[in-house]
C-alpha cells in the first residue's frame, strides 16, 4: 500500500506508545484517524483531545460508518499485543480490509526517506529521543516516532519539514526487519522476548539481520562488546572507536567528554543520570556528527535534553524525600538504574517498588531478577503484570521473592502499596516496571509531599 493512497486509518490498540505515535502522524497529515483500545489512559485522552475518535469497546458496532465497508484507501493498523480473538480485528480480517502491523506501517512511512533507526533490547527509547532532540534543537530537523513521551515535547511524535525520520526499531516479533535505515544504532542485545525467539542466539541472529538491512552507503553504530562484526563501536569508558570518557558526577549531573578519531567535545553536562545514559548520549552525538551537525550545537542540544517520561523521572525532589520513577523491567535495566541511583545518593536508604512484567520474562530471568533486586535496601514486590499473557504454573512474585537474599522484602497488593509506603516514610523511593505501576505515581507523590 502506498502512503499517498491512504485516506482513513483505524488503529486496533491505539493506546500503545508506538501505535499512538503513528496515529498522530496520520492525523497531522489530515487523514481520518480512529481507533480502539481496551483502557482509557492519559495517552488515549490526549489523542481524543487532538481530535482522534477513540472507542473502548471491542465491537464492530462502535465503528464509524466509513469503516463499515472495505475501501482501497482504508488502512487497518494493529499491534501483535492485541488478542487473536479480538472482535474488531477479526471483523476487519473477515471483511477483506488491508491490515498492517505497526512495524510494517513504519516501514511504509520511512520508505523513500532518510531513516535513522535505533534498535536494542534496552536503551533505544532514550537514545532515539536524544537523537531526535539534537536534530531539532540544532536546526537540522526531523520527524520522529518514539517509544516514550519526550519531556521536551510532551509527545512521542515530532513532525518536521524535511525528509529525515528517526524511528525506534523494535525487536519484538522481529518488527525492525521492515526497516532499511541510512543510519542505524544498536544499543544492546541482551536476551529478552524469549517467548518469541526461544533463546538468545535467535535474538542475536535477528539483530544481525537488522544490521544487514542498512543501505549500501549507510552508517552503523554498535555498542562496544556486542556480537556484531560490522559498524563503528561506541561506549562509555570502554575501548571503542567512539567513546565518552572522564565521566564524573558534578552536583546532580553526569559530566563527560566525547572523543572519536576526529572530534573531541569536552565537559558535556547531561541531565540524565547514569553511565548507561552517557553511553546513549555518545551514540546520539556520533549520529549527529555523521550528519555534519556542528559540535557546539550538538553539545548545547545534549545539555538541554530533559529526558523521557518514566525513564529515571524525578517525581519528588525535596530535602525530605526523593522519588524517582523508571520503566526498567529487565534485569540489566534494573542494574543500570540502581547503579545510577547509588552514584547520585550513596548515603541514602533505597526503597524500591517493583512490578514484574510478563510471566515468561519473570520465568526466563528469575535468578537474574532475584540477584539485582537483592542489592536494594528495602523491596516491595507487586504481583506480575500479565499484559498479553496467561499465568504460567509455578511462576509468581512469591517464587521471585523466595530466591532473593535480601532481608527487607515483602509482596504487597497494589491496593495496599500506599499504606505500606506511608508507614515506611522512605527518604529515597524508586518505582520500576513496565506494567500499570505508573498508576501509583500520583498517589505516592501525594503522600510524600503531603498534598
Amino acid at each position: 500500500m502506498e502512503l499517498g493512497t491512504i485516506k482513513r486509518v483505524y488503529f486496533v490498540g491505539i493506546g500503545g506508545i508506538g501505535m499512538s505515535a503513528i496515529a498522530r502522524y496520520f492525523a497531522k497529515r489530515g487523514i481520518v484517524v480512529c481507533g480502539y483500545d481496551k483502557t482509557r489512559t492519559n495517552l488515549t485522552i490526549a489523542l481524543e483531545q487532538e481530535g482522534i475518535l477513540v472507542s473502548y469497546m471491542d465491537d464492530e458496532s462502535v465503528l464509524p460508518v466509513s469503516f463499515h465497508e472495505k475501501n482501497k484507501d482504508t488502512l487497518i493498523v494493529y499491534t501483535p499485543a492485541i488478542p487473536k480473538n479480538s472482535e474488531l480485528l477479526n471483523y476487519f480480517k473477515d471483511n477483506g480490509f488491508v491490515l498492517k502491523k505497526r512495524s510494517e506501517v513504519l516501514g511504509i512511512i520511512s520508505k523513500g526517506q532518510f531513516c535513522i533507526a535505533v534498535a536494542g533490547t534496552h536503551g533505544k527509547t532514550t537514545t532515539s529521543s536524544i537523537v531526535a532532540h539534537v536534530l531539532i534543537a540544532s536546526g537540522y530537523g526531523c520527524t520522529a516516532f518514539l517509544g516514550g513521551i519526550a519531556t521536551n515535547y510532551n509527545s512521542n511524535f515530532i513532525i518536521g519539514d524535511n525528509n529525515v525520520v528517526v524511528v525506534e526499531a523494535d525487536e519484538y516479533d522481529r518488527s525492525f526487519l521492515t526497516l532499511h535505515p541510512d543510519i542505524a544504532v544498536v544499543t544492546s542485545m541482551d536476551a529478552d522476548h524469549l517467548d518469541i525467539y526461544g533463546d538468545a542466539s535467535h535474538l542475536q541472529d535477528s539483530f544481525r539481520m537488522f544490521a544487514k538491512q542498512l543501505k549500501a552507503d549507510g552508517a552503523l553504530f554498535v555498542k562496544s562488546g556486542l556480537p556484531l562484526s560490522n559498524g563503528v563501536s561506541y561506549s562509555a569508558g570502554l575501548p571503542s572507536q567512539v567513546k565518552g570518557q572522564n565521566i564524573r558526577v558534578e552536583g546532580s549531573r553526569f559530566v563527560f567528554d566525547y572523543v572519536d578519531a576526529d572530534v573531541a567535545i569536552a565537559d558535556i553536562r547531561l541531565m540524565l543520570p547514569g553511565k548507561h545514559n552517557v553511553e546513549n548520549a555518545v551514540a546520539a552525538i556520533a549520529v549527529a556528527l555523521k550528519l555534519g551537525i556542528d559540535a557546539q550545537k550538538i553539545k548545547d542540544a545534549i545539555e538541554s535534553f530533559k529526558g523521557v517520561k518514566r525513564r529515571f523521572e524525578y517525581i519528588v525532589n525535596t530535602p525530605e524525600h526523593i522519588y524517582i520513577d523508571d520503566y526498567a523491567h529487565h534485569p540489566e535495566e534494573l542494574r543500570a538504574c540502581f547503579h545510577a541511583v547509588r552514584q547520585l545518593y550513596p548515603d541514602k536508604k533505597l526503597t524500591v517498588i517493583f512490578q514484574p512484567h510478563l510471566f515468561t520474562r519473570t520465568r526466563d530471568f528469575a535468578d537474574d531478577f532475584a540477584k539485582v533486586l537483592s542489592t536494594v535496601d528495602d523491596l516491595v514486590l507487586l504481583e506480575i503484570y500479565p499484559a498479553r499473557e496467561l499465568p504460567l504454573a509455578g511462576v509468581s512474585s512469591q517464587m521471585l521473592l523466595d530466591r532473593m537474599s535480601l532481608k527487607n522484602k515483602q509482596i504487597c497488593g497494589k491496593d495496599l502499596v500506599i499504606e505500606c509506603i506511608k508507614s515506611k516514610n522512605p527518604e529515597l523511593l524508586l518505582t520500576v516496571g513496565a506494567g500499570d505501576i505508573d498508576t501509583l505515581i500520583q498517589p505516592l507523590k501525594a503522600i510524600l509531599t503531603h498534598a
